[in-house]
């Protein structure tokens, strides 16, 4: 728990300097690139940030104290990821997310390295197998799922704030400029579009129920089972619907709830996993031009979805009493704050 919680505030650190636009590239490269070492140096902080989040910048010698008390094989992975993410992240702040290819690049650099170090400080802990630690294409695919669902949805928010995450290489086809998706005009070519960046992003789902099949450790598989069920959810929503280019697409309070309540075991998150792509599957037009692989990569994940489907899974049983505490945190929640910002947070797991 504590090199998870480290491990979170040091990529806020590494993030809120990425994001902070007043701070020169000529500055910002080579913060990123050296922010690893700075895990080493007790009196390292930044105080000229104007981010929302600079207090993890201004009190980084507290996170780098607690990450020097962590065991050495947490700070060794932790370590390595700020780097390699670092690296990456001055990477692409001089350059537009072209192809494709450039597109799982970058969602490897912001989202996948988190899932890569998640899954090898489990291991680590010994409360999952090596291998989950050890496989990181299937660590990366649940990276990946969760940054590319973010993308979607965002793309009204990121297009008010200048941001463009969408790969040109999709919507160079539908459009001459991103921003013109949201046009009212365009609004068919637009929906096209989102259709063939979510088909996209279902190809990762077989790799998920992979990843989670593999989990032994009921707390673990909560935290990773969740985000992906959320994700997916995201995905029907926003799946065909004009409303990503005029609004924010958001899944239901209730729904939210439901999802937190019974995503704790594989069978449960498959039967979550098959209901929503075969909600997705009931609204493909037979126009789209995406429709043949967006169907294709539906049976896929229904193959994989359905009981004695091809895949060894690991059977996880949720004793009464952590259904009831579940509950309890989910109704307490509502009190606390709005579900619909939990749901956010969620789903943002890949970004953070």
């Amino acid at each position: 728990r504590h090199a998870v919680c480290i491990f979170y505030l040091v990529l806020r650190a590494l993030d809120t300097i990425e994001d902070d636009m007043t701070i020169s590239l000529d500055v910002k490269v080579p913060m990123l690139h050296e922010f690893h070492s700075y895990l080493y140096q007790p009196e390292w902080k930044y105080m000229e940030s104007k981010e929302k989040d600079r207090q993890v910048l201004e009190d980084f010698p507290t996170i780098s104290m607690e990450f020097r008390n962590l065991s050495k094989v947490y700070q060794d992975v932790i370590s390595d990821i700020c780097h390699k993410m670092g690296v990456g992240m001055a990477e692409f702040l001089e350059k537009k997310v072209d192809s494709q290819h450039e597109w799982d690049k970058y969602c490897h650099y912001v989202a996948g390295l988190v899932g890569i170090g998640l899954s090898r400080l489990f291991s680590a802990s010994e409360l999952e197998d090596p291998i989950v630690g050890q496989d990181t294409e299937l660590a990366n695919s649940m990276g990946l799922f969760l940054q590319k669902t973010n993308i979607i949805r965002d793309y009204l928010e990121d297009q008010l704030e200048g941001r463009e995450f969408w790969p040109r290489e999709v919507w160079s086809r539908y459009a001459k400029k991103l921003s013109d998706l949201a046009k009212p005009e365009n609004i068919d070519m637009a929906v096209q579009c989102l259709n063939e960046l979510i088909t996209n992003a279902l190809h990762h789902v077989p790799d998920v129920l992979t990843y989670l099949s593999r989990l032994k450790n009921q707390s673990v598989f909560n935290f990773c089972a969740i985000p992906q069920v959320m994700a997916i959810a995201t995905l029907a929503a926003c799946y065909n619907n004009k409303q990503v280019f005029r609004g924010v697409v958001k899944i239901r309070k209730g729904q939210a709830v439901t999802l937190m309540m019974d995503a704790t075991n594989i069978q449960a998150v498959k039967a979550i996993m098959y209901q929503y792509v075969e909600e997705i599957y009931q609204k493909i037009p037979s126009t789209d031009p995406s429709s043949n692989k967006t169907q294709q990569v539906i049976s896929s994940i229904r193959a994989m979805s359905l009981p004695g489907g091809s895949m060894a899974s690991r059977h996880h049983y949720s004793p009464i009493y952590l259904s009831c505490a579940m509950l309890l945190a989910a109704l307490s929640w509502q009190y606390l704050s709005t579900i619909s910002k939990a749901t956010e947070e969620y789903v943002q797991a890949g970004e953070n």
